[in-house]
C-alpha cells in the first residue's frame, strides 16, 4: 500500500535529480575575469567590449534587428515604453496574471494601467477581452509571454490594429520561444526580456530590449544612457536615467548564452516525457499543446490542478504532498495584480495627473485570472533540466498523491 512522504513514506519522485541553478558554465569565469582584468567595467568607455558582444549575439539569436542591454528586466519595460512615447495619463492594457514590474513600468511614466483578463488555458491576455478594454486613453499593451508560453498572435494583433494600439512583448520567461518560426520580440513593436537570476537565461541581474525598427531603437539607445548620444560624456540630449548593463553581466550572460539553445531542447524534450506521464491523470493538465508554438523558452512549468479529481484536496495541500515526494512546487502568482497592496485607485492617483481616469483596482473581478491563480502549479525550468528517468517520476508522484488524497483531505 502506498504510503505518503508525508506519513514517513518513501519519495515517489526520488529519482529527480533537479540540478542546481543558477549554474556556472563553461567559459563564464573566463569571461568574468577578462572583464574584470580588462579595468573597464563600464560600457561607455573605448576598451569595454562585453556588453556590446551579447548585444550582438542576442540579437541574433531572437532575430532582431536591435538589441539594447540594460540594468534589469523591470528597466526594459520602463526603457520600451519611453520609447513608444507613453505620456502621463495615457492609458495601457496589461495582464493580471504577471511579475508587478509589467504594470509599474506603466505608473513609472505617470501613465494608467488597465487590467484585461486572461485565458484561463494558457494565463496568456485573452485577446477576446482586449477590445472590450480601450477607451480612448489607450495607446497600448504590454502583453506577457508566460512561463515562456507565447500570447496568440493571430488573434491579438488584428485586434490591436483596429485600434492602433502599440504591442510590448514582456518576454521575461520567453527567452528562445518562437511563433510560427519567428522569435519573439519582434512579433510586437519592441521586446523586453529580463537576466534576472531565476530565468533559464541568467545574469544575476540584467534586461534587453530588442525591436527592429530603427527608429524606436535609436531612441532606446539614448534613454538607456542618460540621454547621450555620439559617444559624447557630458553633452545630453533628452532628460533620462542611466539603465546601462555593467561589463560583468555581458560577460556572464555570454557564456549563459553560449548554454540557452541546448538547454531549451532538453526541456522540450523533457516537457513532453512529463506531458505524457501525467495524460491519464484526471485533475491535472498543462496548457495545450499548439503547432504554432515553433520553440519554447521556460522560466516556469504551469500545470491546472482540480481540487474535485483528487478528492476535494485543497491546491496547497497537494503542493505540499508534491514537495515531500521530492518535487518542486509552487502556487506562481497567488493574486491578480489588481489584489495586490499596492494597486489601490489612491495609490496610483498619487503617481498620474488628476484628470486621469484610475480604475478602482479593488473591485475589479476578472473572472479569468482569479481562476488561474486558485488553480495553478508552477514548478520551476530547471525540472525539466534534469534526467529524463527523474522527470517522469513526477507523474509517479501526482499519481500516488491521487490515489492517497483521501487520507490527506
Amino acid at each position: 500500500m502506498d504510503e505518503l512522504a508525508l506519513r514517513g513514506g518513501p519519495e515517489a519522485a526520488q529519482a529527480l535529480d533537479v540540478p542546481d541553478w543558477p549554474r556556472c558554465p563553461d567559459g563564464a569565469r573566463e569571461n568574468v575575469l577578462d572583464a574584470l582584468e580588462s579595468e573597464s567595467w563600464c560600457r561607455v568607455y573605448d576598451d569595454a567590449q562585453w556588453v556590446d558582444r551579447f548585444e550582438e549575439r542576442f540579437a541574433d539569436y531572437h532575430d532582431a534587428d536591435h538589441a539594447i542591454a540594460v540594468a534589469n528586466g523591470t528597466v526594459a519595460l520602463e526603457v520600451a515604453l519611453r520609447m513608444l512615447d507613453v505620456q502621463p495619463g495615457d492609458e495601457v492594457l496589461v495582464p493580471p496574471y504577471t511579475f508587478i514590474a509589467t504594470a509599474s513600468a506603466v505608473t513609472s511614466l505617470g501613465a494608467v494601467p488597465r487590467f484585461v483578463d486572461v485565458d484561463p488555458d494558457t494565463y496568456n491576455v485573452d485577446p477576446d477581452a482586449v477590445a472590450d478594454a480601450v477607451t480612448d486613453r489607450t495607446v497600448g499593451m504590454v502583453g506577457v509571454h508566460v512561463a515562456g508560453y507565447p500570447m496568440d498572435f493571430d488573434a491579438l494583433l488584428p485586434v490591436l490594429d483596429d485600434h492602433d494600439l502599440f504591442l510590448v512583448e514582456d518576454a521575461a520567461h520567453a527567452q528562445g520561444t518562437e511563433w510560427r518560426g519567428e522569435k519573439v520580440g519582434t512579433i510586437g513593436d519592441v521586446g523586453t526580456f529580463s537576466f534576472q537570476e531565476s530565468k533559464s537565461l541568467p545574469g544575476g541581474e540584467g534586461g534587453i530590449v530588442v525591436t527592429d525598427d530603427d527608429v524606436l531603437a535609436e531612441r532606446g539607445e539614448l534613454l538607456h544612457n542618460i540621454g547621450r548620444q555620439d559617444g559624447s560624456v557630458y553633452r545630453h540630449y533628452e532628460l533620462a536615467s542611466n539603465a546601462r548593463m555593467t561589463e560583468f553581466q555581458g560577460a556572464l550572460l555570454c557564456a549563459q548564452l553560449d548554454e540557452l539553445p541546448a538547454e531549451n531542447e532538453t526541456r522540450r524534450r523533457n516537457e513532453r516525457a512529463l506531458r505524457e506521464e501525467i495524460a491519464d491523470v484526471d485533475g491535472i493538465s498543462a496548457k495545450p499543446e499548439d503547432d504554432r508554438i515553433t520553440a519554447r523558452g521556460y522560466c516556469l512549468f504551469d500545470l491546472t490542478y482540480d481540487p474535485d479529481a483528487f478528492d476535494g484536496l485543497p491546491r496547497d495541500r497537494f503542493i505540499e504532498a508534491l514537495n515531500a515526494e521530492g518535487v518542486p512546487a509552487g502556487t506562481g502568482y497567488a493574486i491578480p495584480l489588481y489584489r495586490q497592496p499596492a494597486f489601490s485607485r489612491a495609490t496610483v492617483e498619487a503617481l498620474v495627473p488628476a484628470d486621469a481616469d484610475v480604475p478602482a483596482y479593488r473591485s475589479l473581478h476578472l473572472p479569468g485570472v482569479e481562476e488561474v491563480c486558485a488553480t495553478t502549479v508552477t514548478m520551476p525550468h530547471e525540472v525539466l533540466l534534469a534526467s529524463e528517468v527523474g522527470v517522469r517520476s513526477v507523474g509517479d508522484a501526482v499519481r500516488k498523491i491521487r490515489r492517497c488524497a483521501p487520507e490527506l483531505g
